[in-house]
């Protein structure tokens, strides 16, 4: 969908509902586009995300997303597998771009002006990484889907969220997994494991709790940016926590 510099998107603030948040960067693995499937991108999967998206979009939070490569290609398995750790993390930076587009598709199939922003140059296929460009179509309520990392290997996509999320001066970040928080331990695999509400970035490195990567937290924790963790399964759950609802833990200094 194209649209010029002076449009400013659809006007789509839901009267009467106030967000929690005014910005917010939402971050997803590769791996939540698969849906059932073993690898690559269910279309069906990336719709039903797409109006996640959309129905807080409606409610007037600029968007921001990074999503993952994981279900086309991770550099850490490439490079466990014996290729050299920076030509595989920059093919696992290009699965995200694949992934950043086939998102975009579905939002502006839904009416939502998209930006996919590249921290790697291809300009035939999505704009280049400008932070006051990327601040003025945020302005504009464009969802700007921040692709390739940071850019550089050895960079995970959850400090390029981390890192995106600062620059564009986000209140939150959105982590959305396949469960309602961060847990002492798998809930898929121990029946006793405990839900934290709220935890301090120092307990999620002390204890290797999994949200996201050291440098990420570390990140996050420098900045006092809160992340929320939250189920990507779960119908309305973005939109729910926005409006003050929903089951979701919050990583706090």
């Amino acid at each position: 969908m194209s649209d010029s510099d002076n449009s400013t998107g659809k006007d789509t603030g839901t009267e009467g509902e106030k967000p929690a948040f005014k910005r917010v960067m939402l971050k997803i693995s590769g791996e939540a586009l698969m849906g059932d499937q073993g690898y690559g991108l269910h279309p069906p999967t990336v719709e039903r995300i797409a109006r996640e998206v959309q129905s807080v979009h409606e409610m007037g939070t600029e968007i921001c997303m990074v999503i993952g490569g994981g279900n086309i290609f991770r550099g850490l398995q490439g490079s466990a597998q014996g290729m050299e750790r920076t030509t595989a993390d920059y093919m696992g930076m290009l699965a995200t771009v694949m992934n950043a587009l086939a998102m975009q598709a579905a939002l502006e199939g839904l009416g939502i002006f998209t930006r996919v922003i590249s921290a790697i140059p291809m300009d035939q296929v999505c704009e280049p990484y400008i932070r006051r460009r990327a601040v003025r179509h945020l302005e504009k309520k464009r969802v700007c889907i921040f692709a390739a990392g940071t850019g550089n290997p050895y960079f995970t996509t959850d400090t390029a969220a981390t890192l995106r999320a600062n620059e564009m001066a986000c209140e939150a970040i959105f982590k959305g997994t396949k469960v309602d928080g961060v847990y002492d331990k798998d809930p898929a695999r121990f029946e006793d494991a405990k839900r934290y509400d709220r935890v301090s970035y120092d307990e999620v490195l002390q204890k290797h709790l999994g949200v996201m990567d050291a440098s990420a937290i570390a990140l996050a924790r420098d900045n006092n940016l809160p992340i929320i963790v939250f189920s990507l399964d779960e119908p309305g759950g973005f939109r729910g926590i926005l409006a003050g609802e929903g089951t979701y833990t919050t990583v706090h200094s």
